[in-house]
């Protein structure tokens, strides 16, 4: 009797910890376009408690998206952009640390939503980490056939041919949308959950040559909520 009530506590023990596991932090984003509330991955647990980090010390809090591209994604987490002069160039102010990869696909992609770390190029950055603090948002577009298989080889090209699409992503890619090609490459470590909308609303906003929008567009305050 007392063997079985030590195992069935062992069992508990272990459901109740697989159960913390699949929770996932959420964090709101509140924006003067609307407000987006993302969850974090767990099986990228460095790109997580660096994200939460940031955000429980109000360092996103009045920073910009500074580069928004139409179709492909928005970006924030310059912490400079927060006094930025307008039309001042942005994106590579100095950063104290940088996280290492944690590339998880195929489970985690590109879809639209997603959430990933900008990163420095290949040529400077071989082992791809990612930015401490500057992340994009994927809007991207609808994928056919063809153009996936345009995606497929620029992956081939910059993973050694180690990411493949697969039947499910390639499904996702053509009816959902979002950046196929950018798999295998960047770290994707949350996904949007609610406010969509606003993302598209954001990635369709007017921007100068240097894809910064012509009219600010900030992050007023980020908090965790879960």
């Amino acid at each position: 009797m007392k063997k079985t009530i030590i195992f069935l506590l062992f069992c508990l023990v272990t459901v109740l910890a697989q159960a913390q596991t699949d929770t996932r932090r959420e964090v709101e984003l509140v924006t003067d376009s609307g407000t987006i509330r993302i969850a974090l991955y767990n099986e990228t647990p460095l790109h997580r408690d660096n994200f939460l980090k940031h955000v429980q010390n109000g360092d996103y809090n009045g920073v910009l998206f500074h580069r928004v591209i139409k179709n492909f994604m928005v970006q924030a987490g310059d912490l400079a952009s927060k006094t930025a002069k307008p039309g001042q160039q942005l994106g590579d102010t100095p950063e104290a640390y940088s996280i290492p990869a944690e590339i998880c696909f195929p489970k985690l992609y590109h879809k639209r939503g997603a959430l990933a770390a900008a990163r420095e190029g290949d040529n400077v950055n071989p082992e791809r980490a990612s930015s401490s603090t500057q992340f994009y948002i994927v809007w991207g577009q609808k994928f056919t056939d063809k153009q996936l298989e345009w995606a497929q080889e620029r992956m081939d090209k910059y993973t050694d041919g180690k990411a493949k699409l697969t039947p499910e992503l390639i499904e996702t890619y053509k009816t959902q949308g979002g950046t196929p090609h950018l798999d295998g490459s960047y770290t994707v470590f949350d996904e949007v959950v609610d406010g969509l909308g606003v993302v598209e609303k954001i990635q369709k906003a007017a921007t100068d040559g240097n894809d910064r929008p012509v009219n600010d567009i900030r992050i007023i305050s980020a908090k965790v909520i879960k």
